[in-house]
């Protein structure tokens, strides 16, 4: 393949959601609003789960650290989207490009792979109940938390590697409001077939691995607790059921995105806006709203603040 210094692309035209000027001011309020009513409450999660010693156990340890990750996640293209709405060129640089295709997939795939370290930890739980502490003691979670953040690397770094090497010669518009990473590839100057095949292959084949692997393991679980007597057997339910609804919420627009073939598709962009805005900061909520236990934490940090600042 040719190599990138021979590109005479040096950046991006995306056409973002509208070209309609009162859309696009009326996006901007929306996304204001929504980010000023969600992202504090990821972060009162976080801090909630760091605080208070009754919310030590691994479950919690994991569900703060998705919290972090979908902060950062919604963090790299809702920016630039909210400046684009207000802004006549909507351009973003090649490097800001290849950084934002990067940090995309680094994240949302380290939130994938901490799927599958919180299926283990209910595994655990649920399965071997008198080993859970020592399944699960902090050096292992610790160590499933590595390893979704590593993984999340690795599979970026090969998307970024197979985008980054290939000439670049104009058009340069993409139909988005990000950089996606099938978009890109399709504005190369060459035939890009097996390149498309190898990104489909590091995300759709793993993406749709994942769900299914989830999916027939909280099955398995569910239908241990149906035929099982153990104490907490409501509680476990319903965390296994919390757990399913966030692997649709989260998978489900991913699969649209990256499994469908490389042409696009009327719904891409209203899809790409679920998965990389909103849903990502909806994970943890739903994950607070159906536990007590950290509900009514957040309760008793809200008022100790309130005295605190009385």
């Amino acid at each position: 393949m040719e190599q990138r210094n021979i590109s005479e692309v040096s950046g991006f035209l995306l056409l973002g959601l509208s070209q309609v000027k009162e859309v696009q001011r009326a996006l901007f309020f929306l996304f204001i609003l929504f980010y000023s009513l969600i992202l504090p409450g990821n972060v009162l999660i976080i801090t909630t789960i760091w605080i208070d010693q009754n919310l030590s156990s691994p479950m919690y340890f994991f569900l703060a650290n998705l919290a972090f990750l979908d902060i950062w996640y919604c963090s790299v293209t809702p920016p630039k989207m909210l400046a684009d709405f207000l802004s006549q060129q909507k351009t973003i640089s090649y490097g800001g490009c290849m950084c934002q295709l990067f940090f995309l997939h680094f994240l949302g795939a380290a939130e994938m792979f901490l799927l599958m370290a919180m299926a283990y930890d209910r595994y655990a739980a649920i399965c071997r109940p008198l080993q859970y502490l020592q399944l699960m003691n902090r050096g292992v979670c610790s160590t499933l938390v590595g390893a979704s953040w590593v993984g999340g690397f690795v599979h970026a770094i090969i998307l970024v590697i197979l985008t980054h090497q290939l000439p670049f010669c104009g058009p340069n518009i993409l139909d988005n409001f990000f950089c996606d990473v099938h978009q890109v590839i399709r504005l190369a100057c060459i035939d890009t077939y097996r390149v498309e095949l190898l990104t489909f292959i590091n995300n759709g084949l793993v993406i749709l691995t994942s769900f299914m692997l989830l999916l027939i393991s909280y099955s398995v679980l569910l239908l241990r607790l149906k035929s099982s007597t153990m104490q907490g057997k409501s509680k476990a339910t319903s965390t296994c059921v919390t757990h399913i609804i966030v692997i649709f919420v989260m998978f489900t627009p991913a699969i649209y995105l990256y499994t469908h073939p490389s042409e696009p598709l009327p719904m891409d962009k209203v899809v790409g806006v679920f998965h990389t805005v909103i849903f990502p900061l909806l994970n943890p909520i739903i994950y607070t709203m159906r536990n007590k236990e950290i509900k009514n934490s957040m309760k008793k940090l809200i008022k100790r603040h309130k005295l605190w600042t009385t």
